[in-house]
């Protein structure tokens, strides 16, 4: 039994030169394989950087590029450029994170709508997935991708947190879904309990979303309060618990998932989960 954890922030400033012990944690937990988060030109190369030191392999350690909706206002004339190089990257196997978030409003909405587009745009010519943000703002992310979904090959919103609304329509236009440590929340996951199992086999990927999102029901917590990779199995049996399903068969399905969607070579890796 084993697991992939689709988004990893890894290149974070509180993981600075523990990343191969995290790494080494997660692999001991049975999360077998991880995909490094790009949030800007920057912390996409650093991620690329990650995973080729710290996997010679080339097997296990993944990466994304791309501009967060917080960064919109930084994209300039040369970032497209930047993004298209790494993006043909042997082991960069998405594109994002991008997108929309319309609760914090770092960036102007506007901005962000034209950097989305050319995200889209980039995974529609290179095709490869697309790795989604979005926070309050589903009704004109849909919109969006309704002009481009045709020609993408596949794209998650990563860390649902909405309702079920979104959900449905999100399933509508066949993208997938990656659920965190925000359905062990007691406080504001609770909503997600009954949607997790709306959510068909094939279409669900688990995440850790790592250094944040610690799953609330985890136990001991860490004393540092920072999420790790290697708490994946806690959101995995949340998951189970709420989809009426064992852990080795969500495990099975949603490790299926991910490595088709992001075209992972199999591993081996046992989850110690009980």
């Amino acid at each position: 039994m084993q697991l992939i954890d689709i988004g990893v922030n890894l290149t974070n400033p509180s993981f600075a030169a523990r990343e191969h012990e995290v790494v080494e944690r997660a692999y001991a937990a049975g999360v077998g394989q991880l995909i490094l988060t790009g949030t800007d030109v920057e912390g996409s190369e650093e991620a690329l950087a990650l995973s080729r030191r710290l996997d010679e392999s080339g097997q296990r350690l993944f990466s994304t590029a791309g501009i967060h909706p917080h960064s919109a206002s930084a994209w300039t004339g040369e970032t497209e450029s930047q993004l298209r190089a790494l993006l043909g990257e042997k082991t960069v196997c998405a594109v994002g994170e991008c997108g929309l978030d319309f609760n914090r409003d770092f960036s102007p909405r506007p901005q962000q709508e034209k950097v989305l587009e050319a995200h889209l745009a980039l995974a529609v010519e290179l095709q490869l997935p697309v790795f989604l943000h979005e926070r309050d703002a589903d009704e004109r992310l849909l919109a969006i991708l309704r002009d481009y979904r045709d020609q993408l090959s596949a794209a998650v919103v990563h860390c649902f947190t909405g309702e079920k609304r979104a959900l449905f329509n999100y399933l509508d236009l066949d993208l997938h879904i990656g659920i965190t440590g925000w359905i062990c929340d007691e406080r504001r996951g609770t909503h997600l309990h009954p949607l997790v199992r709306e959510i068909p086999r094939g279409r669900l990927m688990l995440e850790s979303d790592a250094p944040y999102l610690l799953p609330r029901t985890l136990r001991p917590k860490p004393k540092n309060g920072r999420n790790e990779p290697a708490y994946l199995p806690e959101v995995l049996r949340e998951v189970a618990l709420h989809r009426g399903e064992s852990l080795h068969d969500v495990a099975a399905h949603t490790t299926n998932c991910a490595r088709a969607f992001f075209s992972l070579p199999a591993v081996e890796a046992a989850v110690h989960a009980s």
